[in-house]
């Protein structure tokens, strides 16, 4: 972080090229006003940034390229060069061309922020699929970060300002979902956000919510056995060490009350357990945050979106707000690792709540 500006330096990964990410990058940039609180680096190509804006017809909009980000000018939206060749941009198309420079993009941004040289990192969509290569095997950025991270336990985090949920198996076929699920990774996951909550959000005493596996949380045990063999014990284990932890909560009452206000965090047994919901409440301005890395990354709760592509109708409100959540998130991790180093201190503000 620059110490004259004190803000911290985001890097920005471009994502698919033909997809929404270049509209969003462009759009969320173009408010000055978000350099007062950041300064963005992109790792992209400057070639295909003035095809996108020459396309969204933006005039007063302009990156100012730069060749590392320990120079990125703190008042400008910068870029950095990965590739300064011609390339064909096919709108709304998968290509390997566009899985190659994202895959790009993210191992540049992944290197400098290992250097510090980034506070933080936000990643535009990416295809699943085009971007595999021998040295990108995974489901997706999560997974690829945690690897290189080398955190074992991290934990997919959808947040927005009304709910926070995370998943404890993530992207993974339903059918594995049976088989994964178990007493200690229930235990991991509830750790997990436990500390982040306290740590990447600021909350002091969190009250987290489970919610079960089977329909109506498998009614005492009628239609299915894991929530009183797997679940429950997790949950009774993690109350038992002094975290707030209740459930499980069969997900349609839960969600259909707003039960899920009266929490700062909820887990779901499985992905589309905890998409569906999150992405009804919060799909235009929902982010995507990694809990558990050492690093803060934050990322759209949308994808590609290729339907949109090139028709200047994709709206910038979930990549400006995984902006936002990001810097958010860096200077509460700052403030809890001053608390942690100050315990008298730490205490004089629990006892002043």
């Amino acid at each position: 972080m620059s110490e004259t500006e004190n803000k911290p330096v985001i890097g920005i990964t471009h994502g698919d090229i033909n997809s929404i990410s270049y509209e969003i990058i462009i759009k969320a940039l173009s408010d000055n006003r978000i350099f007062e609180l950041l300064t963005p680096v992109v790792y992209g190509s400057s070639k295909i940034a003035s095809y996108y804006r020459k396309m969204l017809n933006v005039s007063d909009f302009s990156f100012n390229l730069i060749k590392r980000a320990d120079v990125a000018n703190p008042k400008r939206a910068n870029i950095v060069n990965i590739n300064d060749q011609e390339i064909k941009i096919e709108l709304g198309k998968s290509t390997p061309i566009a899985g190659e420079l994202a895959l790009l993009s993210l191992e540049n941004a992944t290197e400098d922020i290992k250097k510090g040289l980034l506070d933080v990192l936000v990643t535009a969509p990416i295809n699943k699929q085009n971007i595999q290569s021998k040295t990108f095997h995974f489901p997706g950025h999560t997974e690829y970060l945690a690897d290189k991270f080398g955190a074992e336990d991290y934990l997919m985090l959808m947040v927005s300002l009304s709910v926070r949920i995370g998943v404890i198996t993530g992207h993974i076929p339903l059918r594995e979902v049976f088989n994964q699920l178990t007493e200690d990774l229930i235990t991991r996951k509830i750790n997990i956000l436990h500390q982040s909550l306290l740590q990447d959000f600021g909350i002091r005493s969190p009250r987290i919510a489970i919610l079960g596996l089977n329909p109506h949380a498998s009614d005492n045990g009628l239609l299915g056995h894991e929530e009183e063999k797997i679940i429950k014990p997790a949950i009774d284990k993690a109350f038992a060490s002094g975290k707030m932890v209740f459930g499980p909560f069969p997900a349609d009452g839960f969600f259909g009350s707003s039960d899920y206000t009266k929490f700062d965090g909820i887990l779901a047994m499985y992905h589309d357990q905890g998409m569906l919901p999150f992405k009804t409440l919060a799909f235009d301005s929902g982010v995507n945050f990694t809990a558990g890395l050492p690093i803060v990354r934050t990322s759209p709760a949308h994808g590609t979106a290729y339907d949109l592509a090139g028709k200047d109708k994709a709206s910038a409100e979930s990549f400006r707000a995984a902006l936002y959540l990001a810097s958010d998130v860096f200077y509460n991790r700052r403030r809890y690792a001053e608390m942690m180093a100050n315990p008298l201190e730490m205490a004089k503000q629990e006892t002043e709540r």
